[in-house]
């Protein structure tokens, strides 16, 4: 497999790139593309061999859930089962940014994406190249970390290259991320929430909005 590496314009994508690189994911494809935290591995969070191939690519451990990325918190309700007032101020304070919010997961969801826990972690990106990717494909993404298991999450697209030229479809390079650390993960199944890992933004951050 030739892995394509396109340069798009970190503000305003080329609109012909993003078409390409989401037709790769409505066809079952995987795509390393660029968000304000780090370069994330993106394939159709409701086709379960795309997903399926993302735990094999990684290497990640069977029994953990893959994040998934929105376009709007609307998006949000067709994945949750449940989605609390708490959990909407969270979402209207810091969507899109570098907040994972861990909701019940709907039936829509595979099951290998939440990896048989009943909960889905959910994002909204802020980054022009993320969204318009996420708009393009028209769904939600599986979106975990471009990077193998093992090894430190990229932040620039030639870092994913190095991790997976030849094992995926595409990536999209838009210059390095520009917070360069995984975003925060709260869970709001529980009361109160529970931040399961701290990242951008710390519980200072949030409480306000519990």
């Amino acid at each position: 497999m030739k892995t394509l590496l396109k340069t798009v314009n970190p503000q305003a994508p080329e609109a012909d790139i993003i078409t390409e690189a989401a037709e790769i994911i409505k066809g079952g494809g995987l795509v390393g593309f660029p968000t304000e935290t780090v370069y994330g591995l993106a394939a159709d969070a409701l086709n379960p061999e795309a997903v399926r191939r993302v735990y094999e690519i990684k290497g990640r451990p069977a029994g953990k859930p893959l994040p998934v990325q929105v376009a709007s918190i609307g998006d949000v309700y067709g994945l949750a089962s449940e989605v609390t007032e708490r959990a909407v101020r969270l979402m209207e304070a810091f969507f899109p940014g570098p907040l994972t919010l861990i909701f019940k997961a709907s039936r829509a969801l595979p099951e290998m994406v939440t990896a048989g826990t009943g909960k889905v972690g959910v994002r909204m990106p802020d980054n022009p190249v993320a969204l318009a990717l996420l708009n393009a494909v028209g769904g939600p993404i599986v979106a975990p970390s471009a990077n193998p298991s093992d090894e430190p999450p990229p932040v620039t697209a030639e870092e994913v290259m190095s991790y997976f030229n030849g094992r995926i479809e595409m990536v999209l390079s838009a210059g390095p991320s520009a917070i360069k650390s995984a975003s925060t993960v709260l869970d709001v199944t529980v009361d109160p929430p529970k931040i399961l890992r701290a990242g951008t933004l710390g519980k200072e951050d949030l409480r306000k909005y519990y």
